[in-house]
């Protein structure tokens, strides 16, 4: 009997090696499946997937519970699915003032607070230009108010600043400083819009330590008043501020590779799963924002990709991660990756997927399809189940660096989000993007399908070929993707 069943194995070894990656994608991507899955993460039941909620708890359990159901296993060093992500809920100050030297500045017309608590500060203010590491090289910030500008001098994004202040400020932070003050001017988002936004309740990353609170972070608005970018004296008086803390889940999971040495090299296949909850009713009287294309679509590519490399794993090793909080920040990808389980230099690649919504079911539009070498790979798997893989359409939206995908990409690994296609932000997208009637019955399950398989054939590919993909060279990240892989 032992001899006939290793046999059998042997054989049944024989015939899947004899499967194409193409072939392989096809056996665990099921349209019935595919519409059970968004059906439920997307459904009334889940009120929205807030971040916190207890829908978006029931969520991570059901990706949890999809891990263990198809041999996906936690990762290494995890002793569960999930990666505590610790947030807080933040309630912004009623009084404020801030006076750089001769000048004083008031709270809203002035400077919103980004982080941090209640204060009353008086210290020495150093400007230190973008406030970037080389910035604060040889700067002695210790126990003073470091004052920077917005940004990186290269990019206009204002949200790419948001990702680039958190970097600053934990750096400001590490070195000893106070508080930071960053200098705000963009027609972007014009000041009054962040006015708007930072003045209800927030949800953050917890940086501190239980006993400790937050380094304080103000923008200021640049264009309202002259600001001495000089060093000299300076005071910060906050009050009416709440901190609530709170934890939320990153949801990973993990499939060994098949290959001896390859296996050493992970490729992250994420999503965010949460949404934005419940919000004002539409005429229909629905006021729960479902987020079926937002991004539930997206989580069940991941979970489809975990299905199929653990029936049939790749070459790399595969890291399945679910993001918490994307819609509060990107906060539950900016945890991970400063408190990734594997080595970043281990991880080589990251393929997201994130949607909108589409207008074009002959498409798959993959943000930053033309910026890394997997740019053949993604359009032959696409091409193979029917669908023409394209850039972004839409380069002014700034898609690249509104997703998960950029904490990866900021720290130098290639990472371009996948994404129903799309040609323009339409009145098509627009109608269901953030919308109560984002809802599982107005998704084509036909065209998922084929949309679904092409992530499926394209992360085989990534996961068996001989070199992993890298930035295209000239590449806004590229020098930093050679930094983290010297």
């Amino acid at each position: 009997m032992k001899k006939l069943l290793s046999l059998l194995s042997f054989v049944w070894s024989l015939l899947v090696l004899a499967q194409t990656d193409m072939e392989l994608a096809k056996q665990t991507v099921d349209q019935n499946l595919i519409k059970s899955h968004i059906g439920f993460l997307a459904s009334d039941e889940l009120k929205g997937r807030d971040t916190p909620s207890e829908g978006l708890k029931i969520a991570a359990k059901y990706v949890e519970s999809r891990f263990v159901e198809y041999g996906v296993k936690k990762a290494p060093g995890m002793d569960s699915y999930f990666q505590d992500v610790p947030m807080k809920k933040v309630t912004p100050p009623k009084e404020g003032k801030v006076v750089l030297g001769e000048s004083e500045y008031s709270l809203s017309d002035d400077f919103i607070m980004m982080e941090g608590d209640n204060i009353e500060l008086s210290a020495k203010y150093v400007f230190a230009n973008y406030g970037l590491d080389a910035d604060l090289d040889g700067i002695d910030i210790k126990g003073k108010i470091v004052v920077a500008i917005c940004g990186d001098g290269e990019s206009d994004s204002p949200q790419q600043w948001f990702g680039q202040s958190v970097a600053k400020r934990k750096k400001v932070s590490e070195l000893g400083g106070l508080a930071l003050i960053e200098l705000y001017n963009s027609p972007q988002i014009p000041w009054n819009f962040l006015v708007r936004y930072f003045s209800g309740e927030q949800i953050a990353l917890d940086e501190g330590k239980e006993d400790q609170k937050g380094l304080t972070h103000l923008w200021m608005n640049r264009a309202s008043k002259d600001i001495n970018q000089k060093d000299g004296d300076a005071m910060l008086s906050i009050s009416g501020a709440k901190n609530e803390k709170f934890s939320s889940q990153n949801v990973v999971g993990y499939v060994e590779g098949s290959d001896a040495k390859l296996k050493d090299e992970f490729i992250v296949y994420s999503a965010h799963y949460d949404h934005v909850g419940i919000g004002q009713a539409n005429a229909e009287g629905d006021s729960i924002f479902n987020g079926s294309r937002d991004n539930a679509v997206g989580t069940v590519t991941v979970l489809t990709a975990g299905q199929n490399l653990a029936k049939n794993p790749t070459k790399r090793s595969g890291l399945f991660v679910l993001f918490t909080g994307e819609e509060k920040g990107l906060l539950g990808s900016q945890s991970f990756v400063d408190n990734s389980p594997i080595a970043l230099d281990q991880i080589v690649y990251c393929f997201n997927s994130d949607n909108g919504g589409y207008n074009d079911t002959s498409k798959a539009t993959i943000i930053g399809l033309t910026r890394t070498t997997a740019q053949e790979m993604i359009i032959e798997a696409c091409k193979a189940f029917g669908l023409e893989a394209i850039e972004d359409p839409a380069p002014e939206q700034g898609l690249f660096d509104r997703s998960d995908n950029v904490r990866f990409a900021a720290k130098g690994i290639p990472a371009p989000t996948f994404s129903m296609g799309f040609t323009a932000f339409d009145d098509e997208i627009t109608k269901y993007y953030h919308q109560a009637s984002d809802n599982p019955n107005t998704l084509d399950y036909a065209y998922l399908e084929k949309f679904f398989r092409s992530y499926v054939y394209a992360c085989r590919m990534i996961g068996n070929a001989k070199k992993a993909p890298f930035w295209i060279d000239g590449d806004k990240y590229y020098e930093a993707g050679k930094e983290l892989y010297k």
